[in-house]
């Protein structure tokens, strides 16, 4: 199909920057997930490559080519926008047929094409409905369909399942990921939430401030945070930051205390994952702020001074609010950060 290759790009809106000096190289069949806040820069970065916003500098290429000059129809790319984008006045079939009769697909080639792309996404049996009667994730898949059945260059899809419920999602991420995996076609995906980036990338992009924060695969990300904006976003609960200072080997804010390197000293930011916490252990000393229980895990909330520790603790953990409690660290997986929000690699 195709690569796409990001050569210095800025987007500018008058004096605000939208997005600042990105290159990126996306490789061809790749899945990769532009991950980041509202405003990060991310739909700006992916309607660039659609030909719907020009950058203000930079290249876009796509498939080698230079394409900062081709209008969006002639780009070869196909979206999936937040909102389905159905002619409610069409059925399923039309819909999906819609830009094979734009592209002057062959008559004889459409309803094999429809057929095919709407089978896909298990629409089959509701080729003859109007998308009034269908249910949001069958409105989805549809629209879904129609982006399939053009055999484009490349997929760019802008929080395709946002207005969808949890279980919706699920099954949605499930068939999206399965469709890329056989149609092999490269793809961009955008979205605010995590746990879609986690579970389809083959790579993540997290942006924030119109600017790339890191790039790797979802376990490097969430492993191998490089800032304590990283380290903050992916997660869920995400990582607990603690603020303190080093000093002789060991890490101190109000409530906690644990080892950090020796030749670290000053202010500088403890960062540890919940599921690397333990009820006990001495590390923070706090009270019980606040309990979940969500049935394979509970949440805990422990108030150490004025900072919130979150820990994923054993499932039936039970405990009454403000009960004095301590918990433990697993000291090979403290993160440290200096007071520019940067990884400490090495102790040093």
């Amino acid at each position: 199909m195709a690569s796409i290759r990001l050569e210095n790009i800025v987007k500018r809106y008058g004096a605000f920057t939208g997005v600042q000096n990105m290159s990126l190289d996306i490789a061809d069949e790749e899945f990769l997930v532009l991950l980041g806040p509202s405003g990060c820069g991310k739909t700006t970065t992916m309607r660039m490559i659609a030909g719907l916003e020009m950058p203000t500098e930079g290249n876009i290429i796509i498939g080698g080519e230079v394409v900062n000059d081709i209008d969006a129809r002639d780009r070869d790319v196909a979206m999936v926008f937040q909102g389905y984008a159905l002619y409610p006045n069409m059925t399923v079939y039309e819909n999906i047929r819609f830009p094979l009769r734009m592209r002057r697909v062959p008559a004889s080639d459409q309803d094999r094409m429809v057929r095919t792309a709407a089978d896909m996404v298990e629409l089959g049996a509701f080729l003859d409905r109007k998308p009034g009667a269908l249910s949001g994730g069958q409105r989805q898949r549809a629209a879904l369909a129609r982006a399939v059945v053009r055999q484009p260059q490349v997929f760019l899809m802008d929080e395709p399942l946002s207005n969808l419920d949890a279980k919706l999602r699920q099954s949605m991420r499930v068939q999206i990921k399965h469709m890329q995996r056989q149609l092999r076609i490269t793809t961009v995906y955008v979205t605010h939430d995590q746990i879609e980036a986690m579970t389809l990338a083959d790579r993540i992009v997290i942006m924030n401030k119109g600017a790339i924060q890191q790039v790797g695969t979802p376990d490097q990300i969430y492993t191998d945070p490089a800032n304590t904006f990283v380290a903050g976003f992916i997660g869920g609960p995400p990582m607990n930051l603690i603020e303190g200072t080093a000093t002789g080997g060991r890490f101190t804010a109000p409530g906690v205390n644990a080892p950090c390197p020796a030749n670290l000293s000053g202010r500088i930011t403890l960062g540890i994952r919940p599921e690397d916490c333990t009820v006990g252990g001495g590390q923070v000393q706090g009270l019980v702020y606040g309990v979940e229980p969500t049935g394979d895990v509970t949440y805990l909330s422990v108030l150490a001074g004025t900072k919130q520790v979150e820990v994923k603790a054993a499932r039936d953990f039970r405990s009454d609010i403000d009960v004095p409690i301590t918990i433990g660290f697993d000291p090979a997986r403290l993160y440290f950060f200096g007071a520019d929000g940067q990884r400490i690699r090495g102790g040093a």
